[in-house]
């Protein structure tokens, strides 16, 4: 069972992709697989277009099929999820989650914001037919932060709710949770550079 991680944000500098990547990084810790998309890599006239016969389109469309579950990360603007991730899931065929546990994860700078992940996104996620979508995880901006030495540097609470999400994905696809937990003497965990699969 093959799991998909889509980073959803325009910035090269995401604070929504660097979590995208510490659930990365967990996931291949409770040895599972793991393959990563950033819808930013993908050519921008062809998904404006919905240019479904583009090969990078394509490729991305066959991962998310072939996919047993997603791992959606988006910043939140202006109480909407960002419009990267709302034009690629409109690529999506009708019924393009069916039989996935799609979790979705969101960064924004207010607790205000959290409310458009049940109110904006999961309501799309279940028109795409997720069999079963995971508990949201919102972090706060303030949450994330770095180290001196660009180590990615969380909240403990939010790290422990990354950890939970893990653990239930695993649990989902019936593989044993081992979810590599964050050193609590330092707060951080050092992530690598994000994988493209399309």
């Amino acid at each position: 069972m093959s799991i998909l991680t889509i980073a959803g944000s325009p910035s090269a500098d995401s604070r929504s992709a660097k979590l995208l990547a510490h659930v990365g990084n967990a996931i291949e810790a409770a040895e599972l697989d793991v393959a990563t998309l950033s819808l930013r890599s993908l050519p921008a006239e062809a998904l404006l277009l919905a240019d479904r016969s583009h090969p990078a389109i394509v490729a991305a469309l066959n991962a998310v099929a072939d996919a047993s579950a997603i791992v959606l990360a988006t910043p939140i603007y202006k109480a909407a999820y960002s419009g990267l991730l709302k034009t690629f899931l409109d690529l999506l065929p009708q019924r393009g989650f069916e039989g996935k546990f799609v979790w979705p994860i969101a960064s924004g700078g207010s607790l205000a914001h959290a409310l458009a992940i049940d109110y904006a996104l999961r309501p799309v996620l279940a028109s795409l037919s997720a069999a079963q979508i995971g508990r949201a995880v919102f972090a706060l901006d303030s949450e994330i932060g770095s180290d001196s030495g660009g180590g990615l540097q969380l909240a403990p609470a939010l790290a422990a709710r990354l950890d939970d999400g893990v653990n239930a994905l695993a649990q989902h696809l019936g593989a044993s949770p081992r979810v590599a937990k964050l050193n609590a003497s330092h707060g951080f965990m050092r992530f690598s550079p994000a994988r493209c699969s399309a």
